[in-house]
């Protein structure tokens, strides 16, 4: 009867290390893999994304994607832009502008794009007054090419379209 007590500290500690072998589980992994989250990697970036009047279209090209963002904040205050865009992982490529100098790297998930909080210079152009593309966050509306392609800036422009 007195090696029961040994006995059961050891099953303990056995316990205890197999628990310290095993790696923590990836609670981002996890949910892509039982399908309550999409796999980055396996989703179409192509589509129209919102928030409130923010948008972005991304339309699929022969060449690779084109790409339309305009931010509304109300009386005048807007940025319109159109450009390409390409995807490296969870990263997009986007480049804004006819000279090209609003180029940055947003993060995408799957639903939703994320523009970074510092942009180039060559961004403001495409601006007016304090407008700003600088911490854009949008999420997918619509996986539909012809929505993506009918988006338009507040002057009619289209942004992704022909």
């Amino acid at each position: 009867m007195r090696w029961l007590p040994g006995l059961l500290m050891l099953a303990a500690c056995s316990g205890q290390q197999a628990a310290k072998d095993q790696p923590p589980q990836d609670l981002e992994k996890a949910a892509i893999e039982r399908g309550l989250v999409r796999n980055p990697a396996d989703t179409e970036i192509a589509g129209l994304y919102a928030r409130d009047t923010d948008r972005i279209c991304i339309v699929s090209t022969s060449i690779g994607y084109k790409v339309g963002a305009f931010v509304d904040y109300g009386d005048g205050i807007t940025c319109s832009g159109t450009g390409t865009a390409s995807r490296v992982g969870e990263t997009l490529r986007i480049e804004l502008g006819a000279e090209g100098n609003c180029g940055f790297d947003a993060k995408f998930d799957g639903d939703k794009i994320t523009v970074p909080g510092a942009l180039p210079a060559g961004c403001d152009k495409l601006c007016n007054r304090r407008a700003s593309y600088a911490g854009l966050e949008v999420t997918r509306l619509s996986e539909s090419p012809a929505e993506a392609a009918a988006m338009r800036d507040a002057n009619g422009k289209r942004l992704c379209g022909d």
